[in-house]
């Protein structure tokens, strides 16, 4: 779906984005995270044709499209940090405007305005004025317009920003419900926990750099220190011990009572087999309980610093 090749943009001496590459599946909802000042919204407004990259190339699909051409911005729909101001607009009025800027049929631009206004849950506010809705219902609405051209990606720069706890779920389920539909999704968050809850792939930048892209189980696995195991036994905690130590990939990481905590590198199957050779060496278990690693904790080991 896109297709980002040796990314660069440089504002004199300072280099935002550093040759950055990056592709995107069809149909994939992708977190894009990183620290202030990392380069993600650089990169999100290269893509969307709001800057000019100092090289590299982006490519959606099979299109030749140069990036900032109509043709490119056909293809995309954005949704910004900041709604703007549009005084005595009323949300019809809204959808209107932005339908004629595409060129659209007026009688297409009304149909697809009351489906869209129903998909965000904004039917009722059909004929209200734009600066009277509150911030979560201006993002919704701004999800609206951005979808009205049927563009083949949807780009979110810090969706739920400002919005309150109410605001953000239904934020988090109108994209799920988007990604559900096989719409292809770039998220830009500093909320984790949400990206974490909704994207099936993300990518970690830190100055200028992408560190790591790719599913968001791959990901944890590959860098995240693999999973934490609790195992719970009634045998000896000795042999058990010494059992799990022998095995490649496995740290006992602590020992207390009954319980072993261990961290592990491997797949679901290579979990499996480490508990069969367990029982088989007489080693008997009453529970065992897996713990993921966090995205919070594999982003401030990458990037060393707090999600901003």
């Amino acid at each position: 779906m896109l297709y980002i090749n040796d990314l660069t943009k440089n504002y004199g001496s300072f280099t935002a984005v550093n040759h950055l590459s990056l592709h995107i599946p069809e149909g994939d909802l992708f977190g894009f995270v990183g620290p202030n000042g990392a380069g993600k919204t650089t990169t999100i407004r290269i893509v969307c044709g709001l800057l000019k990259a100092s090289g590299g190339s982006v490519r959606i699909g099979n299109s030749s499209a140069p990036v900032g051409s109509k043709e490119m911005k056909r293809m995309i729909g954005y949704v910004p940090d900041f709604f703007g101001v549009y005084d005595n607009l009323k949300v019809k009025e809204y959808m209107d405007m932005y339908g004629s800027m595409y060129g659209m049929d007026s009688g297409d631009i009304a149909k697809l305005t009351d489906d869209l206004l129903e998909l965000v849950n904004l039917t009722d506010k059909k004929e209200f004025y734009v600066d009277t809705l509150s911030r979560g219902m201006k993002q919704r609405l701004c999800v609206a317009r951005a979808l009205l051209h049927n563009p083949k990606l949807l780009i979110l720069d810090e969706p739920s920003s400002g919005l309150d706890p109410r605001a953000r779920v239904e934020m988090k389920e109108l994209l799920k419900n988007l990604h559900s539909m096989g719409k292809t999704i770039i998220i830009s968050s500093h909320i984790l926990s949400e990206l974490s809850e909704m994207c099936n792939s993300i990518g970690i930048m830190n100055r200028g750099q992408l560190i790591t892209a790719g599913k968001i189980e791959d990901v944890m696995q590959h860098f995240g220190g693999g999973q934490k195991l609790h195992i719970r036994v009634i045998s000896e905690m000795e042999p058990a011990v010494r059992l799990l130590q022998e095995q490649a990939g496995v740290t006992v990481q602590s020992v207390r009572e009954n319980e072993i905590l261990v961290g592990y590198q491997g797949t679901e199957e290579q979990i499996g087999r480490l508990l069969q050779y367990m029982v088989q060496n007489q080693v008997t278990m009453t529970d065992f309980y897996r713990e993921a690693g966090t995205l919070e904790s594999l982003f401030m080991q990458l990037t060393g610093g707090g999600a901003q």
